[in-house]
């Protein structure tokens, strides 16, 4: 974990909390370390999702990136209000969003579309949204190389699915996606070796398509934990998120990764109930509640055992309670930053210890906002 009071802010007690802060020169520092990592930012497809905003867009667009990757058409959207060149939707597009990607390629004509394809059910609502708007839109085929969320296992039938996505009117086939987020273990050896054994089988498939006389033009590959091994691959595309904010729980899990993190929460003491027990305004509400405790990192509270969280508190257990005030605040760093920052309509953005200005979180929604 990174050391240092690097999260203070000066005027803090003017600040409503909960609040978000980021910091712009912890994130040129990463969007550096993944370039370093990548060998040339043209190698690197960035997942949006983390952050959503439109100014760290166009940080990573002034470092030499220009593909991206997200999750929802709002995402997608304002990566094409940013002028992205290569924007890659990588989930399932079921219901009416086919026909809302149509609408963004003829709405936003500068920027390539694509999305995934795992199953025949999916190419055809594509086709079918394609042909209804005179178009061709990009498809990469999504494989499960073992995290079985989405994806279709690189056999046979991959294979076909494949050959029909290439073969279609409505559909121009780019290449493989290879998700690989289950590999977490903390040793970068093993996880290194989880990684090239999963990729074996996406590999193998690329060959054997390439060898049915079909051109497999890109591979992306990989997520925050991984993105390194993969960098060592010739000619895949990469594709972090996380690294762009960072968080407590991968700077925990995986120390050997050179990103700092780029976010933080301003709380408060709301309440001292009982000996040894303090409560902050953290609640569900405030910071990513979907795993175990701990959800958050307090630097300034050593020791802390936190015993339960509600809509707008946060219950710990911490032996300097006494000394401690209401009202005080605190910083706290997230255990998981991607679903934290939705949270919040807006970042409060510090420089130099200063809040300057604030930026919008503009793809939160799964519409985007006029």
């Amino acid at each position: 974990m990174d050391n240092g009071n690097w999260f203070l802010v000066k005027g803090a007690d003017q600040i409503d909390s909960p609040a978000l802060l980021i910091y712009p020169e912890r994130i040129r520092h990463n969007i550096i370390k993944m370039i370093q990592i990548a060998g040339d930012p043209g190698r690197l497809r960035p997942h949006v999702k983390t952050h959503k905003m439109a100014e760290i867009i166009r940080m990573q667009q002034e470092a030499g990136i220009d593909k991206f990757k997200c999750a929802t058409l709002a995402e997608a959207e304002l990566l094409a209000r940013s002028d992205a060149k290569d924007v890659l939707v990588a989930y399932p597009l079921t219901g009416p969003w086919p026909g809302r990607l149509m609408e963004l390629q003829k709405n936003y004509p500068q920027t390539r579309f694509s999305c995934l394809v795992d199953n025949p059910e999916t190419l055809s609502a594509l086709e079918e949204a394609a042909r209804q708007a005179v178009a061709k839109t990009g498809v990469f085929l999504d494989l499960n190389v073992g995290m079985n969320r989405t994806g279709i296992p690189p056999n046979k039938e991959a294979e076909r699915l494949y050959a029909r996505m290439a073969d279609s009117r409505f559909t121009e086939c780019r290449g493989l996606h290879v998700y690989d987020g289950h590999l977490r273990n903390p040793d970068p050896v093993q996880r290194g070796l989880d990684c090239d054994r999963a990729f074996a089988a996406a590999r193998k498939l690329a060959d054997r398509i390439q060898d049915s006389g079909l051109e497999v033009p890109s591979i992306v590959a990989g997520g925050s934990p991984t993105f390194p091994f993969h960098a060592k691959r010739k000619g895949i595309e990469l594709s972090p998120g996380t690294t762009l904010l960072w968080d407590a729980r991968y700077a925990q899990q995986f120390p050997e990764m050179p990103f700092l993190p780029a976010a933080a929460l301003l709380c408060r003491i709301i309440s001292k109930p009982a000996p040894g027990t303090i409560c902050l305004d953290l609640g569900h509400k405030a910071v990513a509640a979907e795993m175990d405790f701990p959800r958050v990192y307090l630097p300034q509270l050593p020791g802390n055992t936190q015993a339960g969280q509600s809509e707008e508190h946060l219950v710990l257990k911490f032996n300097g309670a006494d000394s401690l005030s209401i009202g005080a605040e605190c910083y706290a760093i997230p255990m998981h930053i991607c679903p934290t920052v939705i949270k919040y309509p807006e970042a409060l953005v510090v420089r130099g210890g200063e809040v300057t200005e604030r930026w919008r979180i503009a793809a939160r929604d799964y519409h985007l906002a006029d």
